[in-house]
């Protein structure tokens, strides 16, 4: 059994990472997408909201499991007996941090391996942080996160159905 884990910060999950999930569930038995808990980056929705929106949004795909965790990447994959880390890729800036970052695991842990996919040229624009910025301007991101994710965005900045905003105390920080 092979398992791979897709970790990030997921603040909030994307349309572009649903899309790299689903690529990755057909290549692995069982794919774990782990919200870390990233101590450089202040969260815009709280882990387990994440991991809840993630689960929901993921429903579909059978050998996917959502989880959370804080610490160093590969002692989160030795305890879940997980040998491969699948990274979504946008853009040249993108491979060369992941790139870098591959390295330095395969440095701890000499049996982990690193795929990196590519994002769907719909959604080769959208980020996270990008969403978020969106949602705080009155921006509608109907069609780039997942429908249970639009409406957490909607109770978060007091957005109504049709994406206008009337603001509650929302920030990006």
């Amino acid at each position: 059994m092979v398992r791979a884990v897709c970790s990030g910060s997921f603040d909030p999950v994307t349309c572009g990472h649903i899309d790299i999930f689903e690529r990755a569930s057909k290549m692995f038995d069982e794919i774990i997408v782990s919200v870390f808990h990233n101590i450089r980056k202040e969260p815009w929705l709280p882990v387990e909201e994440r991991v809840r929106l993630i689960r929901e949004a993921t429903r579909h795909i059978k050998n996917l499991r959502a989880c959370s965790f804080s610490g160093l990447l590969t002692d989160f994959m030795r305890d879940q007996k997980a040998s491969v880390i699948v990274r979504g890729l946008r853009s040249v800036t993108d491979f060369e941090y992941e790139m870098q970052e591959a390295q330095t695991l395969k440095h701890l842990d000499k049996n982990i391996e690193t795929i990196f996919i590519l994002t769907s040229q719909e959604y080769y624009f959208v980020s996270s942080s990008g969403i978020r910025e969106l949602a705080l301007f009155n921006g509608n991101v109907h069609g780039l996160v997942p429908a249970c994710v639009e409406e957490a965005i909607r109770a978060k900045v007091g957005a109504n159905e049709d994406g206008a905003a009337g603001f509650k105390e929302a920030r990006i920080k």
